[in-house]
């Protein structure tokens, strides 16, 4: 099971599972996020890596509030490296990945899956509390003790997280030698008319850091992605 976002840091996760000799199914979410860009993008995705149980829950965050994702708050533009490491930023959504995996428990536990891919990261990420990996593990002791299959002893739960150590350029190597076509993924909080990265919200100025860092351009600025819809002859 792996939690696919459309992000290049999910995409690596699942091209990190279909190599280590795992069937990956896929789950996405439309939570009340700002925009749907990502599912185009988990869903192209998906398709690039032979997945073909790929499944997207619906529900509205936006009920709650309380983030820049999912709420009435600007997303931070602009900010340095230092800025973007310090303290927990407006973009984060409470409870999020605690309610990503509980959805990804349920459909694992339902086709007998005792693996859980998840793209989660300590080093950019952007101070978000369920990023680490106290985090993951501490999910990862409460999914054995709260399943059906964890009681009974018919499987052991493992919550993988095999970009926890590595930083963006890290990621970055990793899915380009295992194929990760980079131009179908989406990183950008706050896309601009024609589905166009923003630039200068945090996820686009890690993502371009990342890119630089692993000495490549970003397939993305280079595709048509983003590019105003052309005008018929």
């Amino acid at each position: 099971m792996v939690l696919l976002s459309g992000g290049l840091d999910s995409a690596t996760v699942a091209a990190i599972a279909r190599e280590q000799g795992f069937e990956p199914c896929a789950i996405s979410f439309q939570y009340g996020q700002r925009h749907l860009v990502e599912l185009e993008s988990a869903a192209r995705v998906a398709a690039s890596l032979g997945i073909t149980r790929h499944v997207t829950l619906e529900f509205d965050l936006r009920k709650f509030g309380g983030s820049a994702l999912t709420g009435d708050y600007a997303v931070p533009k602009g900010r340095g490296p230092e800025a973007i490491g310090q303290g927990i930023p407006i973009t984060y959504v409470p409870a999020r990945n605690t309610i990503f995996l509980g959805f990804a428990l349920a459909f694992a536990e339902t086709i007998g899956a005792n693996d859980i891919f998840i793209g989660v990261n300590a080093l950019d990420y952007s101070g978000y509390p369920d990023c680490r990996p106290e985090y993951i593990a501490a999910f990862e002791g409460m999914a054995r003790l709260a399943t059906k299959a964890g009681v009974e002893g018919k499987g052991r739960l493992k919550i993988h997280a095999p970009l926890m150590a590595l930083d963006k350029a890290g990621i970055i190597r990793r899915g380009m030698a295992l194929g990760v076509d980079y131009a179908l993924t989406w990183s950008c909080y706050d896309p601009q008319p024609w589905s166009k990265p923003c630039n200068r919200c945090d996820a686009c100025l890690l993502r371009a850091k990342g890119f630089a860092e692993a000495g490549s351009s970003d397939p993305l600025l280079n595709s048509r992605r983003g590019a105003p819809p052309r005008t018929p002859a």
